[in-house]
């Protein structure tokens, strides 16, 4: 069962359809970690491009689903409500596998170090328990929208 639904979600970050990159959150330990998941449809609008007659996920969307998640787990805390976290670096990113149409894509966000309103957090994404991307993401908590 998870943790947060999709509406729940859109009350934490600010992302909508169709740039929302994750359908649920399965495990919140705020402002320390948290899983997400996303189910890859056929429908998904980046397919149309990327590519055709073989459909594959973009990895920077995969590296973006990672942040949104890491972005739930630093702004379910209450001193963080309202407001939006950026990236303001990407580190280390490494693909290590397609993610299809079908794939059910598990994304694990872990925040490693917060200064003020800088962060880091160590991001993995998987299909089937595969580890098929990795990245170190910076993040700048911005003010209230």
């Amino acid at each position: 069962m998870s943790v947060l639904s999709a509406k729940e979600i859109m009350e934490i970050i600010p992302h909508r359809q169709p740039f929302m990159l994750i359908d649920t959150i399965e495990e919140l330990e705020s402002g320390v970690r948290a899983v997400g998941k996303k189910c890859v449809s056929y429908n998904e609008p980046f397919f149309a491009g990327h590519f055709p007659t073989e459909p594959v996920m973009p990895g920077v969307l995969i590296v973006e689903a990672l942040a949104q998640v890491g972005a739930v787990a630093i702004l379910s805390q209450p001193e963080f409500k309202g407001k939006t976290a950026y990236f303001a670096a990407i580190k280390e990113a490494k693909f290590k596998g397609k993610v299809v149409p079908g794939d059910v894509l598990m994304l694990e966000t872990e925040i490693i170090k917060v200064k003020g309103p800088i962060g880091i957090g160590s991001a993995k994404a998987y299909v089937d328990g595969k580890l098929v991307t990795s990245a170190e993401l910076t993040f700048a908590i911005g003010s209230d929208k």
